[in-house]
């Protein structure tokens, strides 16, 4: 907020979260969340439900959602040496041909390391050929030509859920496969969900338009980048992992058609602010776009797009926080999870959210 002194340390964005308050299992009903309605400007907080959204939007808002689906990117198997891998296919948006061109880079987590050469044997008799080991557990892996990755994921590959939610084995939780998906997802390619949808079912939504609200559609394919803690004391020298993002052109004609009259612009998630702000910040407004998105936001960043927005409550010390802190100013932020912390909200991917306004 303009009244707030910018702080670059990374250590005052950090507070104390109870363990027992980290949501590891949707609720029944998505809706059912529970809605922290935060006005950023006074500091006001309210405290309803998810299905009460309608009422807080107004008549002509714009709703922003991020289409993106979450892909089964996750692979067990085993080296040629014997030893167990588990890999995450952290780039399946790419295409057929990038894919056999290029091969996939993967995160690796293996006893040893992962030479080039390795070859590495899955569940159903796929044998994937190690091309390149770079830093950080990635490797570059290349599936066989006869078989698309995507049905390979389909068919062996499981839900790669955060760290954070504990799950036995190498199965998943039954439901996850849906629960960690929005109801309106349909381009295929993250590797994480964009949380802040999960809490829409599709009754919800028609409501949402029956309110007046309009609804547009973008994609960011959410990366593992998202999971990456900041690891440098001045949060300026941070770097963000680059995202696939794609603007069409009929989004592209609504939102700025909302901008121009004026309408109120929310977006549905972190991903949503970052693509707006990254084409805003990119080409001076809303055009078409397709591409790489590092856009980092954090306190100091001058919004150019978002009027409001839907988040769920994010990790200490996290890069997702920083950018709602930038959008409702660090107190204010640390403020309402502190009171989230003693209302016993749920918190991260499968928790409650916040209604910044």
């Amino acid at each position: 907020m303009a009244d707030e002194r910018i702080s670059y340390r990374l250590r005052e964005y950090d507070y104390d979260l109870p363990p027992s308050l980290i949501a590891q299992s949707p609720l029944s009903r998505r809706e059912e969340s529970r809605l922290l309605v935060l006005d950023r400007g006074r500091g006001a907080m309210d405290h309803v439900r998810f299905r009460d959204l309608p009422d807080h939007l107004h008549a002509e808002d714009l709703l922003v959602v991020n289409d993106t689906r979450v892909v089964p990117a996750r692979l067990i198997g085993f080296k040629d040496s014997g030893g167990r891998i588990e890999l995450l296919v952290t780039e399946p948006y790419k295409s057929e041909a990038e894919g056999r061109r290029d091969g996939y880079w993967c995160l690796a987590a293996a006893a040893k390391r992962t030479r080039p050469g390795c070859l590495i044997s899955l569940p159903d008799g796929t044998v994937a050929e190690v091309l390149e080991a770079g830093d950080g557990g990635r490797i570059r892996v290349r599936f066989p030509d006869d078989r698309p990755l995507m049905t390979i994921l389909s068919e062996i590959g499981a839900v790669p859920l955060p760290p954070y939610i504990n799950r036995s084995g190498t199965g998943d939780f039954p439901g996850d496969a849906e629960a960690y998906q929005t109801v309106y997802a349909r381009n295929p390619g993250a590797v994480a969900a964009p949380t802040a949808g999960l809490h829409f079912s599709s009754a919800l939504l028609e409501a949402v338009a029956r309110a007046g609200v309009e609804v547009v559609r973008i994609t960011l394919h959410v990366g593992y980048g998202t999971f990456a803690p900041i690891r440098v004391d001045d949060i300026r020298d941070h770097e963000m992992h680059p995202e696939y993002v794609r603007v069409d052109e009929d989004s592209t004609e609504r939102i700025r058609s909302a901008i121009d009259r004026k309408r109120r612009i929310v977006a549905v998630g972190t991903t949503v602010v970052r693509s707006l702000e990254w084409i805003a910040h990119r080409r001076g407004e809303i055009m078409p776009a397709a591409g790489a998105c590092a856009h980092y936001i954090y306190p100091g960043y001058r919004f150019k797009v978002v009027d409001a927005m839907i988040t769920n409550f994010h990790l200490p010390r996290s890069s997702l926080l920083l950018l709602v802190s930038a959008f409702a100013g660090r107190r204010r932020i640390l403020e309402a999870y502190r009171e989230a912390i003693r209302r016993e909200y749920r918190f991260f991917s499968y928790g409650d959210a916040m209604l910044i306004l």
